[in-house]
């Protein structure tokens, strides 16, 4: 059972005049911690369509950028999130953007939690925090939901449970995280034999003990109940409960989600997939090599987003009505 959100509120700190093309602190108070973000608001009177962005896995942070290593002294660099925001507002479409709970600004928000009482279901709650609030504001006249990688997960099950008024999914997975798991590691070289037990037990709830040290990073126990919570949800099966049309984009370079993964979630009723020619999962263009990939999108944040993107974005949003 999702745990609820029990105090969810705005505040703007130091806020210029609404509808003033400006971005500015935002926060969301639940009551288990603070969580802070950016609201990108465009210029012109009237109310907007605000977009939601929810980042992808591990410590990304609103903007779309990681300490974490992708390549020998390089981190993950690429203010997509933050390029999306602006493009938006370039449209005339609000967003809000925020770090999740444990990362960046948000780190607080774990305060006297440990690592093994974090869930995916946290995740899934806190968006739904977040779609509440924005439905409630007058300023905006629908809420659509952009989910990047886990976050489009963490999204379209959220906006079931908040009534989003619309949803997009940006390079989300289309299977289980258990059996996408599973294919990336297979093809690292990981013996299946040593890997299957693994991931059973995991989605059996059992808790594993003994993890491979190659595997410990990934697989440690105090990461196990996080785990299993996660690997419950088929996306396919999630996506197909929304009751409005959803918008499903994938590109052909991406080297992290495949364009299968696509196409399962683009089976949903409703769903509509466009699949754009050379963008990679981080929404840029880049090569189709990892290493290529690696020495630019990855790590410049300078590269724009792809154009196409943007478009089709935004032309979703514009034809989104309000969910009653």
């Amino acid at each position: 059972m999702l745990v609820p959100i029990l105090v969810a509120s705005l505040i703007l700190i130091a806020a210029p005049e609404a509808d003033s093309g400006m971005s500015r602190p935002i926060i969301l108070h639940t009551a288990t911690g603070d969580l802070f973000g950016t609201l990108t608001v465009p210029a012109g009177a009237g109310a907007h369509p605000v977009v939601l962005i929810i980042a992808g896995s591990g410590p990304t942070d609103r903007d779309g950028n990681s300490p974490a290593p992708v390549a020998p002294g390089k981190t993950l660099r690429t203010d997509s999130y933050k390029l999306l925001a602006d493009a938006l507002a370039a449209n005339g479409i609000a967003s809000v953007r925020y770090d999740k709970r444990g990362i960046a600004a948000s780190a607080g928000a774990m305060a006297g939690r440990r690592e093994s009482d974090l869930r995916f279901d946290d995740g899934i709650d806190d968006a739904a925090g977040w779609i509440n609030m924005l439905r409630s504001d007058p300023r905006f006249s629908t809420v659509v939901i952009a989910g990047h990688s886990e976050g489009s997960l963490i999204g379209m099950v959220a906006a079931q449970h908040a009534h989003a008024d619309g949803f997009i999914s940006l390079e989300g997975a289309g299977r289980p995280a258990a059996d996408v798991l599973r294919e990336q590691l297979v093809a690292r070289g990981v013996p299946p034999a040593v890997l299957t037990p693994i991931l059973d037990s995991i989605s059996a709830g059992k808790s594993v003990e003994n993890v491979p040290a190659g595997l410990e990073a990934l697989f440690r126990p105090s990461v196990q109940p996080y785990l299993t919570s996660w690997f419950r949800y088929d996306p396919a099966a999630e996506i197909a409960k929304l009751p409005y049309r959803v918008l499903v984009v994938q590109g052909t370079h991406d080297i992290q989600v495949t364009e299968v993964d696509a196409r399962k979630l683009a089976a949903a009723p409703n769903a509509k997939l466009v699949t754009l020619e050379n963008m990679t999962h981080v929404l840029k263009v880049g090569p189709a090599d990892p290493a290529g990939q690696i020495e630019g999108v990855y790590t410049d944040p300078a590269l724009p987003l792809d154009p196409d993107l943007v478009s089709a974005v935004v032309s979703y949003v514009r034809t989104t009505s309000r969910v009653r």
